[in-house]
């Protein structure tokens, strides 16, 4: 039976969580992980004249690759943020069961009959209440954390296969300006042969580095558009396990409301109540100011 919170329930996760898939991130990106193994790599030593990767392709690199590194961020911390939530549900009804197994050893529910009725009727609706909080988690465990977890496993992989492109970038502009080195001398004999070896040597390089650009420039798009058919089905499922849950908890705390009301006893009667009980004790001796 489909609760009133449901239409609610998934307009909130929904949107929650639409933005976190695809708005970047605002605050604290990381810097790119190529810049701690790029300034490894002396810079200037054997770069050539002519320009060997035009700057288009540069640029629709860094783009691809940055709209991954913002989803491994992304991944990460939605990975933390699910694990904090559930640490949190979990402490939340384990801690509504204690106060309530507290109450229950309290010596005014041995003298109040009405007293342990209330008591013991919370106790039982907070001990439902962990026990569908422990389900919801555990699906969420299942269905969502776990999901995250094996997909943030895939970027080291990733950013490894980035690192050897660039690697593979540096050998062909290292050849590349050793071959324009011996072009611009004097086509003596030894030289012309030294050009042949330069040129010979850096073939294979080129040939390296074109597969790994061409590649990684095909394959990073297809993963960062893959995000959503990977990650539906368990949001979905987040949406689902939340609804259940909060229909469940309304169940549990209208029948807990149902079993304390007191015919004829609005809240407002309850404060005036406690208010003067609080005002006898406040003029008891032992506890006047002086």
């Amino acid at each position: 039976m489909r609760s009133e919170l449901e239409p609610q329930l998934v307009w909130c996760f929904s949107e929650s969580l639409h933005l976190s898939l695809r708005e970047p991130i605002r605050a604290e990106v990381r810097p790119k992980k190529t810049s701690l193994w790029l300034a490894q790599i002396p810079f200037k030593i054997g770069q050539p004249k002519k320009q060997i990767v035009p700057k288009t392709v540069e640029r629709d690199f860094e783009r691809e690759y940055g709209k991954l590194q913002q989803l491994e961020e992304q991944t990460r911390r939605l990975q933390k943020d699910m694990k904090k939530s559930t640490d949190a549900d979990l402490a939340m009804s384990k801690s509504a069961v204690k106060i309530s197994l507290d109450l229950l050893s309290n010596p005014l529910c041995e003298q109040d009959q009405d007293f342990l009725n209330m008591v013991t009727a919370l106790d039982t609706a907070m001990k439902r209440m962990d026990a569908f909080n422990q389900e919801k988690v555990n699906q969420i465990q299942k269905t969502v954390i776990e999901p995250l977890k094996k997909f943030g496993s895939v970027f080291p992989s990733l950013n490894m296969a980035v690192k050897r492109r660039e690697q593979a970038l540096q050998d062909y502009r290292r050849l590349q300006a050793k071959v324009e080195k011996y072009e611009e001398k004097e086509k003596t004999g030894p030289v012309l042969a030294k050009l042949h070896q330069a040129r010979e040597e850096l073939r294979p390089v080129r040939d390296d580095f074109e597969a790994k650009n061409k590649q990684l420039l095909d394959e990073m798009p297809r993963f960062y558009n893959s995000r959503l058919d990977y990650f539906q089905p368990s949001f979905e499922s987040l949406i689902r396990a939340q609804v259940v849950y909060y229909s469940e908890m309304h169940k549990i705390f209208g029948d807990l409301t149902q079993q304390l009301d007191q015919p004829g006893c609005p809240d407002e009667q309850r404060e005036r109540e406690n208010e003067a009980r609080l005002s006898e004790l406040r003029a008891l001796s032992i506890v006047a100011d002086d």
